[in-house]
């Protein structure tokens, strides 16, 4: 199966695969109060079984064109990965997402990660409206969007509740036209 590398430090975007079940759970297991501060992801995961079902529900969605899992190996271990959490090939819109244990953070892998899928979605799937999600506390989810040159839309105030706690959301989008326009941009600025 492929990897993509994301640079000179041994950090690599793969497929997140349902035979991965044990490699899963481990991960999560080590990062899961971490992982589930802001997003219930992986909460439910709490053995092998578990593990595979989710890992299962994201292959279905892959096979059905709706969704994706990928994880981020750091010199060959799995800390953390990014997901089209939403992939409408109808509408043109998707939404990527994230989530990252302990020792995948401050890499910049879920940035590099999202550019990858972000490239991916634009040019290859035709994707128009690229979405990130975010509560408002999650302060690092929201430094990558900002990074990646997403423009805040609006706030869905107390959309979301978690441990207690209803949640304000951010939304922020990307247009396939800016995306592509700031890439260009890039490009000539690195030269």
């Amino acid at each position: 199966m492929y990897a993509i590398s994301l640079g000179d430090d041994g950090a690599e975007l793969r497929p997140l695969e349902t035979w991965h079940a044990e490699e899963f759970l481990a991960h999560l297991d080590r990062g899961r109060d971490f992982i589930t501060q802001y997003i219930p992801f992986g909460a439910k995961a709490t053995d092998v079984d578990s593990a595979r079902e989710i890992l299962r529900r994201y292959a279905d969605l892959r096979a059905a064109d709706s969704g994706s899992l990928h994880g981020l190996w750091l010199d060959g271990e799995l800390v953390g990965g990014v997901l089209f959490r939403i992939f409408d090939t109808t509408t043109g819109v998707c939404e990527i997402g994230c989530w990252l244990e302990p020792a995948g953070t401050g890499h910049g892998l879920v940035t590099r990660a999202s550019r990858v899928l972000i490239d991916w979605a634009v040019d290859e799937r035709g994707m128009h409206r690229v979405e990130w999600h975010a509560a408002t506390v999650n302060t690092a989810s929201v430094k990558v969007a900002r990074r990646l040159g997403f423009t805040r839309e609006g706030v869905l105030r107390e959309s979301f509740p978690w441990k207690g706690i209803r949640q304000d959301y951010e939304i922020w989008a990307v247009l396939a036209p800016d995306w592509r326009a700031a890439r260009e941009r890039n490009a000539h600025s690195d030269h």
